[in-house]
């Protein structure tokens, strides 16, 4: 399908361009709150959920609102039969990685809000999307305040290199540290000289108390019930410290940049690392 192909959206009787939008993983936690969100949009039409659980039940049962005519369903085949031009991604890393080429195949563009893709896959990925003049952005965070956390840390790095991450998350995440201390990680470490903080004969009477270390930058991760998505980015200096936070309190300051990504993913094509490449 020609990208120019994917732009002829469907118009509805008020005469707003609506983008056909597939979330997967809809039944989980940030897929509810995804599919709430297209729901309730003007500009898009929620028309297809895929998920393992809930199979061909109606998805607007299964959020507590009236019921929307679109069923789960379980089967990936089923899936790309139907007519979408976005797909939104939020189950797991190993599901994800399945699904990307099949929906890049399909001819549409795809968002993912689940991390660990390794980079031969990224370098894959890309590739395959360019291929077929699609795109595919993987954003750690969707968060507008935690992208522009991520920003002003890099600039506040240039000045005060000493820096350590602490991030914080609900006790059911998986991976440690987070996709978005990874990606502060790199981001800072692309504009900083790699140096061993800290003393230089400093030793740990309890292995990793220092926590993980990504060529010299200190980052521990805080996995504790109550938690939703935290972090904070601490800047050292002599005399003075600077600490950049991020808080999301639930899960619905992740759905603006949900937004956007799926509003602005049709102007790039290829691989995209971050929502803030798009926004």
């Amino acid at each position: 399908m020609a990208r120019e192909e994917s732009l002829a959206f469907p118009i509805n009787k008020g005469g707003i361009i609506m983008k056909k939008v597939c979330v997967i993983g809809a039944c989980g936690k940030m897929g509810r709150e995804t599919c709430k969100t297209i729901i309730n949009n003007e500009k898009m039409e929620l028309s297809a959920v895929f998920d393992i659980f809930n199979e061909d039940k109606d998805i607007g049962s299964l959020l507590g609102m009236q019921e929307t005519g679109v069923k789960v369903i379980s089967d990936i085949n089923k899936l790309l039969m139907l007519d979408f031009d976005v797909a939104v991604d939020f189950s797991n890393a190993e599901a994800a990685n399945k699904n990307i080429p099949v929906l890049l195949e399909k001819g549409v563009d795809v968002i993912v809000g689940t991390t660990g893709l390794t980079e031969e896959l990224e370098n894959i990925f890309d590739e395959k999307a360019r291929k077929v003049d699609r795109a595919l952005l993987i954003a750690p965070n969707f968060a507008i305040g935690a992208v522009l956390m991520m920003r002003f840390a890099v600039e506040a790095a240039k000045y005060m290199p000493h820096v350590e991450i602490i991030e914080m998350h609900h006790d059911q995440k998986l991976d440690a540290p987070s996709g978005t201390a990874i990606k502060t990680l790199k981001d800072i470490s692309a504009i900083r000289k790699e140096f061993k903080q800290g003393h230089p004969d400093e030793r740990e009477t309890i292995s990793a108390s220092r926590g993980g270390d990504y060529k010299g930058i200190r980052v521990h991760s805080v996995r504790l019930p109550g938690y939703v998505a935290h972090q904070e980015v601490i800047l050292g200096d002599l005399g003075q410290v600077l600490t950049i936070r991020h808080d999301s309190i639930n899960r619905e300051s992740f759905m603006p940049g949900v937004v956007l990504a799926i509003e602005n993913i049709d102007k790039h094509k290829g691989f995209i690392y971050g929502l803030e490449k798009i926004i």
